[in-house]
Parts: structure tokens; C-alpha cells; sequence
């Protein structure tokens, strides 16, 4: 229950803030079938399920591209935003038909210009996986990727499009699809695809996509900013154990180093729970449940209030207990920092790419003292 209720906050949150930039926006339907390989991990159990499983699905999105001619739309090149579908079309015993909802982000490459017809992007989509056939130590004990039936559906690509009329556009992607529960339950390696997709994409607008003239940049005022962040989430250490608290407390100082990025540095103190329950006959130290770290963090600005927090940490010292298996670890979400300096989101934090836990943050931003106004 608490893990449908945690995915369930998350995709809502994804939604709420893909909505707010639905404003002067041009709306469009795209419709897609995708087909390509489960990709495993040398381990035997999962070249045995990939013998018996092959991945074929299809994709429903409805979205909007924000014609509001601001500068963070300007510089991100008019970005798409929306809400989709998407399903496997096979069932297999072993992993169920994988489906899932989500929000998403398209992201232009090259310059504006919106007369080009064959234009090409990159795209992420992050929201609710369910309909799959977890593992079962008696029904089901294959099936070492997934130990939850509601997971995270996670997917990254790159995508080509050429517009045919007005109306009707075609396109093909390539990426990674992704599901898993963030070690909230285990098993959880993961089941991973990598799709090559086929669509359409119906305009719903008949005008032609022109926000206008670059519009007028504001002074860029250099200064830095303090993220004080407490991350809270759960994590399970072995199949069939409960999941555990896991948390801690962020503070980095980030510069604005552009009218795009924020880049910085910080410290960041993780906790672990139950380390004296999975491990009763251990002397347990505060050092084997909690671990500091130095982390190098970038903030990614989509618009005046929304942006994806990217960081790359490294250990001054590793709680064993908590299974953090390697120096350093990966961290990316999304974040809205509100007018009044308090921010939400939710983060993945990883080691080489294999989920730690789900990171809920709340947090606050202290902006320093202007240093240097520069005049576009």
C-alpha cells in the first residue's frame, strides 16, 4: 500500500507541473507502436525469462508545445509537455503486460526555426508502471526484475519527426524503457527495454507553430543560491524484508552561471533505518547507518519555477549496512521551487545507474547577494 501510495504522489506531481505550461500552447495527439529487445544482466534467471519474452507495445499522448514567447521557453526551444499511455501488447507469465501513464517533456535540438519540416528532439517521460507479474518465491520465482506490481515507468530517447501537412506529422524514436520500484520492494533489477518506435502525430491546431521575435532578455543578476534540502523515502535490502526509512539533509551553494544552468557544490548526509533489525548479533556504529558525501549538483531551469536537479556525489564515508556498493552515486529528477523560495520534487539516486531509493524532497533556497548584473 505505501508504495502505491508514494508512485501515486509522484505521478501526480509530474502532472500538476506539466499542466502549467498548457497556456497559448499548440495541442497535438501522437499515436505510436514500438518494438525492441529486454535487455538483462548476465544473470542466468534473466537470460531464461528474455528466451521465453518478447517486447512489442503502443503509445498514446495527448501534449502541448507553449507558444508564450518567454526566455526559458526561448532557450529551451519551445519545449512540448504532456500526459500519455502506454502498453505492452503480449502478456508473458513471468513479467505480466507491462503498462504504464505518464508525463513527459519533449526538447527540441538545433535552433528555432519552425519552418523546418524534419526536425529532431530528445524527450524523457517519468509516471506509473502497473499490470506486471511480480515475483512470487512460490508462484513466480524467475522473475528477479520486479518485486512490486505497481512500479516507476521511466523512458529516455531521441526522436525524429517530418511534417507532412499541416495536420500530420511522422516520426521515429529510439530509447530506454524502464521500470522499477526503487528497491521499495525486492527484487529489483529492473526490467529494461529498448524500444525503436514508428508514430504519427495528428496537430490539433491548423495555425503555424510562430511565437514570435527572440524575446527581451532580462539583466542576468551573477549570484549564488543555498539549497537546503531534507530527502526522505524507503528502501527494502532483501527479498521478502520490509522497507526501511531512508533520508537525509542536502545543502549545496549553486552560482547562476547562465540564463539555462545553476552549478555548485555541496554536502549531502544520508540515514538509514533498521540496520540493528537486519542485523541483530552486529555492533552497530553511527558510521555503518550513515554516510556523508561531497556532490557536485547542476540545476537545469525549464521555466521561472520549474528545473531538473542533476548530481554526481562521492563519498567521504560509505555505510556498508545501507548497501551503498560503490564511491559515488547518481542523482536526477525534477523540482518546483515556489515564488516564496520553498521547493518540492523527486529525485532517483543511483549507484552505476541501479536505484538506491526515491528521494522525496522539500527544501529551501537562500539567494545571495547580487555579485554582477550581465547585460544581454
Amino acid at each position: 500500500m505505501r508504495l502505491h501510495i508514494t508512485l501515486f504522489l509522484a505521478l501526480k506531481f509530474f502532472v500538476l507541473i506539466s499542466f502549467q505550461v498548457r497556456a497559448q500552447s499548440k495541442k497535438f495527439i501522437e499515436l505510436s507502436y514500438d518494438q525492441g529487445p529486454i535487455i538483462g544482466n548476465h544473470k542466468d534467471w534473466a537470460d531464461e525469462i528474455i528466451d521465453k519474452t518478447a517486447y512489442a507495445g503502443v503509445d498514446v499522448r495527448f501534449g502541448w508545445r507553449s507558444s508564450n514567447n518567454t526566455y526559458y521557453n526561448y532557450i529551451n526551444r519551445f519545449p512540448s509537455y504532456g500526459v500519455g499511455f502506454t502498453s505492452a501488447l503480449n502478456y508473458y507469465y513471468e513479467i505480466g503486460r507491462p503498462m504504464g501513464i505518464y508525463g513527459f517533456g519533449e526538447f527540441p535540438f538545433g535552433k528555432n526555426n519552425f519552418d523546418r519540416k524534419l526536425n529532431f528532439s530528445y524527450y524523457a517521460q517519468i509516471g506509473l508502471g502497473f499490470n506486471m507479474n511480480p515475483y512470487d518465491a512460490e508462484t513466480n520465482p524467475t522473475n528477479g526484475f520486479v518485486g512490486s506490481a505497481v512500479n516507476v515507468h521511466v523512458h529516455f530517447g531521441l526522436k525524429a519527426s517530418y511534417q507532412i501537412t499541416k495536420s500530420i506529422e511522422a516520426f521515429s524514436s529510439i530509447g530506454t524503457k524502464h521500470y522499477s520500484n526503487g528497491s521499495i520492494k525486492k527484487p529489483n533489477a529492473g526490467i529494461n527495454f529498448i524500444p525503436i518506435a514508428l508514430g504519427v502525430r495528428l496537430n490539433l491546431d491548423q495555425e503555424q507553430f510562430h511565437p514570435g521575435e527572440k524575446p527581451v532578455f532580462p539583466p542576468l543578476e551573477k549570484r549564488g543560491f543555498w539549497n537546503i534540502s531534507a530527502y526522505t523515502g524507503l528502501k527494502s535490502y532483501e527479498i521478502g524484508e520490509k522497507a526501511y526509512f531512508r533520508g537525509g539533509l542536502g545543502v549545496n551553494y549553486l552560482w547562476e552561471i547562465s540564463y539555462k544552468y545553476r552549478g555548485g557544490i555541496g554536502l549531502d548526509w544520508f540515514y538509514g533505518a533498521g540496520a540493528k533489525d537486519r542485523f541483530p548479533n552486529d555492533e552497530i556504529t553511527f558510521d555503518d547507518s550513515n554516510s556523508l558525501a561531497v556532490v557536485g549538483s547542476w540545476e537545469w531551469k525549464l521555466t521561472r519555477n520549474l528545473y531538473m536537479p542533476i548530481g554526481i556525489g562521492v563519498y567521504l564515508n560509505k555505510a556498508h549496512y545501507n548497501q551503498e556498493t560503490t564511491n559515488f552515486y547518481e542523482r536526477i529528477g525534477v523540482r518546483y521551487r515556489m515564488n516564496n523560495n520553498v521547493f518540492a520534487g523527486v529525485q532517483i539516486k543511483a549507484h552505476r545507474v541501479k536505484a538506491d531509493f526515491f528521494e522525496f524532497t522539500l527544501g529551501y533556497t537562500i539567494p545571495g547577494k547580487v555579485r554582477k548584473i550581465v547585460t544581454p
